[in-house]
């Protein structure tokens, strides 16, 4: 099988499904499509021509600077006259889908998916063009099963999907202990349980999962029903910070709307910029469109940990995403990628100049 195609072939037929979870983000198959939920400001102008841009997520705490982008009117302010269209999704594979086909032009979504969907296509579909957030993902426990890390094995331990983010750095980490586990069927030395972050929580009720490594908010879900943080997974990467929710876009959205790209990159770093003065407002914002989009806001008991343990930054941390790609190939589930020109950091650099802010690396991944 050629290098640039990544994915075995359990994985890639997961793929074929829409289903690949990002990362750490939700899971399903389904996006839902709505329109604008902010006024177009008079005497604004199209940016391109454009009469929409059409801009994808997930409901997910870890993709809170679209949310809060999209519920402030960031997003909407800076394309002026050209609508901001949103498409929400529960699955990496369905948004890569997505912009593929067209539905949408830009996305936030999780490494793993980035990096599958890059390869899969031979390098051809799509950029990351910027990050958006780092951590948020933890190991959770129950106690009364689980005192110390050595007691992870042979217990039952959720992830989201298989091949997802956190399914693969479960994997990395257990093989790091010593473990064996089969990365296809799950088992071995500890059991992974791949397992939708909508139905974990009931499934750690049930008493059918010891623990799960999930991203935020499940893993404060499932602290609200007497679970224990283990382990964060912060503490496994230099400096506590790896990526967990990129901004991608489709490469001939890049090519023919680059004015447009600008713009969404420019709300996203004014986004992140009053997510950090205002911390308090930003995560009522958040939670008030993740009630918009799935019809029920988070508790205050699970929204204020998961936000609190969850950093939103412009850089993508281009060198933790070729880590995790390493992770997988270790873990077995991709064959050696070649992420050669996955980034287009080039305007986003142009917009953090602007706003008087540093310059971001590509690790050497930058489109020639």
């Amino acid at each position: 099988m050629p290098a640039t195609s990544v994915l075995r072939r359990s994985l890639a037929v997961a793929a074929a499904l829409p289903l690949l979870t990002l990362a750490a983000c939700g899971y399903g198959s389904e996006a839902k499509e709505e329109g604008a939920n902010q006024e177009v400001a008079a005497g604004a102008k199209k940016i391109d021509g454009l009469d929409a841009v059409k801009i994808g997520y997930f409901g997910n705490l870890t993709h809170g600077t679209a949310l809060v982008g999209r519920e402030q009117g960031f997003f909407q302010k800076a394309l002026g006259a050209t609508k901001a269209e949103y498409a929400t999704f529960n699955a990496g594979p369905s948004e890569i889908e997505a912009l593929n086909s067209g539905s949408i032009d830009i996305g936030w979504i999780g490494p793993s998916p980035a990096i599958n969907g890059y390869t899969k296509s031979a390098g051809k579909n799509l950029r990351i063009i910027g990050g958006s957030a780092s951590g948020g993902v933890k190991l959770v426990v129950n106690p009364a099963k689980i005192k110390s890390l050595k007691d992870v094995k042979g217990k039952r331990i959720a992830t989201p999907q298989h091949g997802n983010t956190q399914d693969v750095a479960f994997l990395n980490w257990a093989t790091e202990q010593g473990w064996k586990v089969d990365a296809e069927s799950g088992k071995g030395d500890v059991t992974v349980v791949r397992s939708d972050n909508k139905v974990t929580p009931d499934a750690y009720k049930a008493g059918s999962i010891d623990g799960a490594w999930v991203p935020e908010p499940t893993a404060s879900k499932l602290v609200a029903e007497g679970g224990k943080v283990l382990l964060d997974e912060k503490t496994l990467w230099p400096d506590g910070k790896f990526v967990i929710t990129n901004i991608i876009v489709s490469q001939k959205f890049l090519r023919d709307h680059p004015k447009a790209v600008e713009a969404v990159l420019k709300a996203s770093v004014e986004t992140n910029a009053w997510i950090k003065a205002n911390p308090d407002k930003a995560k009522a914002s958040a939670n008030k469109q993740l009630e918009a989009d799935s019809g029920k806001a988070l508790p205050a008991e699970v929204l204020d940990p998961a936000w609190k343990s969850i950093d939103f930054i412009n850089d993508p941390l281009a060198s933790t995403l070729n880590t995790e790609a390493e992770h997988a190939v270790k873990a077995g589930l991709l064959d050696k990628p070649n992420l050669d020109g996955i980034y287009d950091l080039t305007l986003l650099n142009k917009v953090l100049a602007a706003a008087g802010e540093s310059r971001v690396d590509d690790a050497g991944l930058g489109a020639k």
